[in-house]
């Protein structure tokens, strides 16, 4: 599947650089995308900084240069916008919800988002003001549930770390982060989860050094190929 075609001749890319400043849940996905970008469109290349969105504000704010931003929220894009980053109006292209992951089998036996209280247990979940946290916050509040993590997280990349290696019984992470683990974790899906689902922003930066291949890339997530990829990857629409 080709993403969007360049149309034009192969001189007006040639040498150059797009540099994405991604969530840290798109790794999987965006790496694909950009791949599927650079053949075609010969000469261009992509660089991806993979993080916590909260994280790579900060980092934008402090005077990183990247040529394109994509959030897992939009509270963290408005943060970018109030700090006049934004060459462009930010487009939703996907939304994600959590879903608890636990070690291959759920060998604690953990069935919904209550059980996550339970003594005894070990539980991960994100920084609130990082996307993936500010979800599981959101959740708290919405049912009442009081979760005590051991630990809070700069991105849910992290937080799946912690479940694969065996150092939590359960973390709360992306559905796409379950779905790309494969055999190495169990996801638990829970209803609640519906009620903090989050969508994903990109724009192009004040900072870039090269707008026209930053737009082209962000027509390659719009485009039928990347919305493709995402939706393999467990997003939905946004």
């Amino acid at each position: 599947m080709v993403l969007s075609a360049c149309g034009c001749s192969d001189n007006a890319t040639d040498g150059h650089t797009v540099m994405v400043f991604a969530a840290a849940s798109l790794k999987s996905t965006f790496t694909q995308i950009g791949e599927q970008f650079e053949t075609d469109n010969p000469g261009a290349a992509v660089e991806f900084s993979f993080a916590g969105s909260s994280d790579l504000v900060t980092q934008l704010t402090q005077g990183a240069h990247a040529d394109v931003f994509a959030s897992a929220d939009t509270r963290n894009m408005d943060r970018a916008a109030q700090a006049g980053l934004l060459d462009s109006d930010p487009v939703n292209f996907a939304s994600n919800a959590l879903t608890i992951a636990v070690a291959p089998g759920n060998p604690k036996q953990i069935t919904s988002f209550q059980d996550l209280t339970r003594s005894g247990l070990t539980v991960v979940v994100c920084a609130p003001q990082v996307p993936c946290g500010s979800a599981a916050q959101k959740l708290e509040e919405t049912t009442g549930v009081d979760i005590e993590p051991v630990s809070e997280e700069s991105s849910v990349s992290d937080v799946l770390n912690k479940v694969t290696t065996g150092q939590a019984d359960a973390g709360l992470v992306y559905v796409t982060d379950a779905t790309g683990a494969g055999d190495k974790v169990t996801a638990v899906p829970f209803p609640e989860s519906a009620d903090a689902v989050n969508t994903y922003p990109i724009a192009t930066l004040t900072s870039s050094a090269n707008r026209e291949l930053a737009r082209k890339f962000i027509d390659a997530v719009m485009g039928e190929a990347g919305q493709k990829a995402l939706s393999v990857a467990g997003f939905t629409k946004p």
